[in-house]
């Protein structure tokens, strides 16, 4: 069942596994739940959120005559902090965001990137109402300022981050794994955006961070020497010497520089001509 449910592994420990689901959530096990539900069930997401807070609207509306808003949630982990709390996975009628960008605290200073997760708010305050274990699936929020007949709105999916946007979109031991890989897969000049724009200053520490980092372990009678922007590796195995060169070039690499190896005419050596990374394209 979690197979099916899970679109992207983000990161495993043990037996636990955090997944990112077909809608776009990141959760434990898919959010899949074998609590409140007899031992022969599971349960599962709804397949899409959204539209059943939109059929849950609508439905209310044609039997009831109420226009409210609906907002579907489920209990979710939060990195960094312990304990759980409600979320929203879907919702009608209720804007999930209160975006304060361009706007001015009481201190006149404007807000660029203050954007509140309003949904995400109401669900964890009726948590506290419905609470895990008392069988009530339902808490009406009274007084927020609803707005009668206001459009369905495209829902909860407004707040899934864009993945260009995700600077944690693997856990450490995956992100390891993924630099190891790319590190075996290095092409002849190696482009990273991390490296951009850099100055001389820092190209020459960031250089000086990788030697620091390879010498130790070279090959004994490989020699690495530093002129300018560039460094001339030299050595009696050729072997040992590609093998060095490469550690090298992975060190320049996680410091966000390019290097672009040329070999000594006497074939004794190359040099490793090292700069800012350009970044790739569409990425700049």
């Amino acid at each position: 069942v979690l197979t099916a449910e899970t679109a992207r592994t983000v990161a495993r420990r043990g037996h636990t596994r955090i997944v990112q689901t077909h809608h776009g959530f990141v959760m434990a096990s898919a959010g899949i739940d074998s609590s409140n539900v007899d031992r022969q069930h599971l349960v599962l997401l709804p397949k899409d959120p959204d539209a059943s807070a939109r059929s849950l609207r609508g439905a209310l509306r044609e039997r009831l005559g109420i226009d409210v808003a609906v907002v579907v949630s489920d209990t979710m982990g939060r990195p960094w902090r312990v304990g759980l709390t409600d979320i929203a996975l879907g919702a009608a009628g209720i804007d999930a965001l209160r975006d304060y960008r361009g706007e001015f605290d009481a201190y006149g200073n404007e807000m660029h990137i203050t954007q509140m997760a309003v949904i995400d708010e109401l669900s964890s305050a009726a948590e506290l109402v419905k609470g895990k274990s008392d069988l009530v699936p339902v808490a009406v929020v009274r007084g927020f300022g609803s707005r009668p007949g206001a459009p369905d709105g495209p829902g909860a999916a407004v707040l899934i981050r864009d993945p260009d946007q995700d600077l944690f979109s693997l856990g450490t031991a995956e992100a390891r794994s993924q630099a190891l890989r790319t590190a075996a897969t290095l092409t002849s000049r190696v482009a990273v955006l991390a490296g951009a724009g850099l100055n001389d200053v820092e190209v020459a520490a960031a250089l000086g961070r990788a030697l620091a980092l390879v010498r130790p372990v070279a090959t004994p009678g490989t020699v690495f020497t530093v002129d300018g922007g560039s460094v001339r590796a030299t050595g009696t195995d050729p072997i040992a010497l590609g093998m060095d060169l490469h550690r090298l070039r992975i060190a320049l690499f996680a410091e966000g520089l390019a290097a672009t190896v040329r070999p000594l005419p006497d074939g004794a050596g190359a040099d490793v001509l090292v700069g800012p990374a350009e970044p790739p394209a569409g990425r700049r």
